[in-house]
């Protein structure tokens, strides 16, 4: 019989204000950390931030194998979709593993969701497990519409091009009344943030949404003609290379 894929939440990020133990406390439920120890097998977007997980895990929840001894490969947006069954063989011979994304929860605006396919196509059960979600939590905290939203991922960085796909998703968002999610490179934050504002209609609410779930997180909602103003003014949100979540809804 095949193993399971199962999909394990990262945290959003680490402080150093906080212990271990609180670190996953607060985001990473008791039953998900003690699946996690039992692995010994891993697919990760980034071996190196998972050996960072799970050495959080092991402080409070002791590994079931040391982990350099822990198999970790990755998945990335470089990797080929010839090499994902090589990812899935040890499943399939009954080994039980974690697919991790480098943030949050795998296989959502993550290399991960390929591979998910491919396990289904194989027979491969597959189990989502409860963590947090930076694009859900922005959307329940942004007091935007939560009925109805998709997420974009990154824009053109070219500003023209960019400026055009944001006019559309505005067109569109007041067409249909539906929230837009995006995501930028946090040291390009302040220039996306600009873009946003100078681009869209004075009366549409933008969120920024920075470091969720960690001690220093920041979410605030307001016009894009407030915005336009602040950033005028010099008054930038605390952002600059922190992840953060931008949203839109026009009115």
């Amino acid at each position: 019989m095949p193993g399971t894929l199962y999909l394990i939440p990262n945290t959003l990020g680490q402080s150093e204000a906080v212990t271990p133990a609180a670190a996953l406390a607060s985001v990473i439920p008791q039953e998900v950390q003690a699946l996690t120890a039992r692995l010994d097998y891993f697919i990760a977007e980034n071996a190196k931030t998972t050996r960072a997980f799970l050495k959080l895990i092991d402080a409070v929840q002791p590994l079931a194998k040391p982990l350099q001894e822990i198999q970790i490969a990755e998945l990335n947006v470089n990797t080929a979709s010839a090499a994902l069954p090589a990812l899935l063989a040890p499943i399939l011979a009954g080994q039980d593993a974690g697919l991790i994304s480098e943030a949050g929860v795998p296989a959502v605006a993550d290399p991960g969701a390929n591979l998910v396919r491919l396990a289904h196509a194989h027979g491969i059960q597959v189990r989502p497990l409860v963590g947090p979600s930076s694009l859900l939590l922005a959307v329940m905290s942004s007091g935007l519409n939560g009925q109805s939203f998709a997420f974009n991922g990154y824009l053109p960085t070219d500003a023209e091009q960019r400026g055009k796909r944001i006019k559309a998703l505005e067109l569109r968002s007041r067409q249909e009344q539906q929230t837009q999610l995006f995501i930028e490179t946090p040291y390009r934050n302040s220039a996306f943030l600009e873009a946003l504002a100078s681009a869209c209609q004075p009366g549409t609410l933008i969120c920024v949404a920075t470091d969720l779930t960690l001690p220093s997180e920041t979410i605030k909602t307001q016009t894009a003609a407030k915005w336009k103003a602040a950033l005028a003014a010099g008054k930038h949100p605390d952002f600059h290379k922190k992840p953060t979540v931008f949203l839109f809804l026009a009115q």
